[in-house]
């Protein structure tokens, strides 16, 4: 059996298309097919039903998919072992809100870098619909979400926590301070806030619903660092996560208010697909993060 034409079925499986599969390996689109047909001819069982210009796993292809993967992650394995490579080395590629990227670059990745020289990583920022969207393509190995609590049985959770979220404005602000506020109270006030649907302001509208209530942000932006730029020069208002404004909180540039009727659940979850296949720069990855970031 031709080591290639398994990795030539798992592309195809997990994109969903011959044509992207073809993009991906550099391979012509005749070829993917050629391939195809090899290895269902060998197996003596048809892998994909073909409708139209649409594809689909048979029975038989989604059984295949996870034992492809063990003999690729096997091959690799014993390449790894023939290198003799004590460093782990590769490219990798992570997805997460603007938010936890900021947090990974400021705080950790130049001692990530030292630690695995190696290891190249590229960060793209999406919201949630679009991370799981592009972990079902292969086209990210593994994203960090600040959402809901998110279980799916395609889905491997690699560290998760639930994470504290605050109302947060300038520490001269009317509000510092006093206690039992309540939405109705600050509803009116200007805010400013990551941008609509995505992540824990999808949450936060959510429970505005709830309450018949609606906030206009004045101003609306993924950089939370420039929330809190702003926020720290202004007397608007904004709703974030502990980590990020956690410092100027302890420096005194601003300060949490004390709503008490706002209740949501925001989880941070570091996720990949199961059927990824577990390079050892990802796992090298993973394991520092759920060691550093979610210790913090």
């Amino acid at each position: 059996m031709e080591l290639r034409n398994l990795i030539t079925f798992i592309h195809v499986a997990e994109l969903g298309s011959f044509t992207r599969a073809a993009e991906q390996l550099g391979y012509s689109q005749s070829t993917i097919s050629f391939q195809i047909k090899q290895l269902e001819e060998e197996l003596g069982c048809l892998l994909f039903e073909r409708i139209n210009h649409t594809i689909t796993l048979t029975e038989r292809g989604r059984e295949l998919v996870s034992y492809a993967h063990q003999i690729r992650a096997l091959t690799d394995s014993f390449k790894e072992n023939l290198k003799k490579e004590e460093e782990s080395s590769g490219h990798i590629h992570i997805v997460t809100p603007d938010s936890v990227c900021e947090k990974i670059i400021n705080s950790h990745y130049i001692d990530f870098h030292n630690k695995y020289p190696n290891i190249s990583v590229k960060f793209t920022t999406a919201d949630t619909a679009v991370m799981f969207e592009m972990l079902d393509h292969n086209e990210a190995d593994a994203i960090m979400t600040l959402d809901s609590h998110s279980y799916r049985k395609d889905y491997v959770i690699a560290r998760e926590e639930p994470l504290s979220m605050h109302f947060v404005a300038n520490a001269k602000s009317k509000f510092a301070g006093r206690r039992n506020l309540k939405m109705a109270d600050i509803v009116n006030e200007p805010f400013i806030l990551t941008e609509y649907g995505q992540g824990y302001r999808r949450v936060f509208d959510k429970e505005l619903a709830k309450k018949s209530l609606d906030i206009t942000p004045v101003l609306e932006i993924g950089r939370t660092d420039m929330i809190t730029h702003v926020l720290a020069q202004s007397d608007m208002i904004s709703y974030l996560p502990d980590f990020v404004t956690q410092d100027l909180i302890e420096a005194g540039t601003l300060c949490y208010l004390d709503v008490t009727d706002m209740n949501t659940e925001i989880w941070k979850q570091l996720i990949y697909h199961k059927n990824k296949w577990m390079s050892k720069s990802l796992r090298t990855f993973i394991e520092y993060i759920q060691a550093n970031e979610f210790s913090r």
